[in-house]
């Protein structure tokens, strides 16, 4: 199943975490074609999640290797030579987006570049699928991590100036979650190994700050296990109230840890729950928004006497609120 959650955040504890850009997360551009425009947002979703997932690694039950690395599949378009012309690729499989401080980004590879082969192996040979099928791209992200995990992948690339280059990359230890841009989405939800937002979610215009408390909200339900519980025990019960309220509270804890203010999280909750706060915040699965960041800032006072240096060891401190035995 789906837990669907559409926007809940918001911390404090400014003290302990540097100055961070209050410019929107996304800023489109009237010059961006709508295949760009795409690209931003998932790019700006990537780079956000993934600085989440690895300053969280340390913490996380469930780990993976990466390098860093989004891609998409020309094929996987209604037009292939449009995307492949758009972004100057040669040939299907571009590179999307790079995580800042990556081992892709130390490495050289940029947005837009070609990726051509993992560990020797052609990715021309894996099946591309049909048209609009994501498959082949989500098979490319899952061999990267298969030959990553004994600490090394080579990859080859070809950069737009025509360069092919071929390298060994480290891999970094993250948060097993994955983060995807949905087309023609507007929300937000978790679903047990991914965080999953719409292109069109309002939070991406908020801060980056405020849109990483959305992104935190959502990846503390994979971390809780809360999709395989409900799964197993059902929506009934105050359960899912319950998981809502332990995302809620874990995401100041995890913000702290990938450098943003923990109170961005109740500012995205200030910011979102009186404009959408006649729905999903009133209903019977969620406390009101006001009521939620009152959950959130009660955390800060327990976040700040256990940060040290920046980083605060939530597996150990946090308090989940949910007994997973009802």
């Amino acid at each position: 199943m789906t837990l669907v959650v559409l926007g809940h955040l918001s911390f404090g504890l400014g003290a302990c975490a540097p100055a961070v850009s209050a410019e929107p997360a996304f800023a489109p551009s009237p010059a961006q074609s709508p295949l760009e425009v795409f690209q931003s947002k998932e790019d700006v979703l990537f780079r956000t999640g993934y600085r989440l997932a690895a300053a969280n690694a340390a913490y996380c039950d469930a780990v993976k290797p990466s390098v860093g690395l989004l891609v998409h599949d020309a094929r996987a378009y209604s037009r292939p030579d449009a995307v492949r012309a758009t972004f100057g690729l040669a040939g299907d499989i571009g590179v999307q987006s790079v995580a800042d401080g990556s081992p892709a980004a130390l490495a050289g590879i940029g947005q837009n570049d070609t990726l051509l082969a993992i560990d020797g192996n052609d990715i021309a040979q894996i099946e591309a699928g049909e048209r609009k099928d994501w498959v082949r791209a989500s098979a490319i992200a899952d061999q990267i991590e298969k030959s990553a995990k004994d600490g090394t992948v080579t990859l080859e690339w070809r950069k737009p100036d025509g360069r092919v280059i071929n390298l060994p990359l480290a891999s970094q230890t993250v948060c097993a979650s994955r983060f995807e841009l949905l087309s023609g989405k507007d929300g937000a939800s978790a679903d047990g190994g991914r965080v999953l937002v719409g292109e069109n979610f309002p939070g991406l215009s908020y801060s980056e700050p405020e849109f990483a408390a959305l992104l935190a909200h959502e990846m503390a339900h994979n971390l809780l296990g809360h999709i395989p519980y409900l799964t197993e025990r059902g929506n009934g019960g105050g359960r899912v109230r319950m998981t809502e309220r332990d995302a809620d509270r874990l995401m100041p804890w995890l913000l702290v840890n990938a450098g943003y203010d923990p109170a961005a999280a109740a500012g995205f909750m200030r910011r979102w729950g009186p404009r959408h706060g006649g729905w999903i915040f009133r209903n019977r699965s969620h406390d009101g928004w006001d009521e939620r960041v009152e959950l959130i800032e009660a955390e800060l006072p327990a976040i700040a006497v256990v940060t040290r240096d920046g980083r605060v060891d939530w597996r150990t401190h946090f308090r989940p609120l949910l007994d997973k035995n009802k």
